[in-house]
């Protein structure tokens, strides 16, 4: 295995949304650009809890 998700916490998409507050469609669009790791299970995808932070606390940049 490629490694111990023992300690992970996946959250789906709805639950990111939330805590993002963002809607699913942007989520989605964070998972396929690939700005947000995602690992998908059927047809849905499950993000780590810490991809979720580490995106909150990232600081956007300046534009214009």
């Amino acid at each position: 295995m490629a490694g111990d998700l023992s300690g992970v916490r996946f959250l789906t998409v709805a639950e990111v949304a939330e805590m993002m507050r963002v809607s699913k469609m942007t989520v989605y669009r964070l998972v396929h650009s690939g700005e947000l790791p995602a690992i998908r299970f059927g047809r849905s995808f499950r993000v780590p809890e810490s991809a979720v932070q580490t995106a909150v606390d990232t600081p956007i940049s300046d534009v214009g």
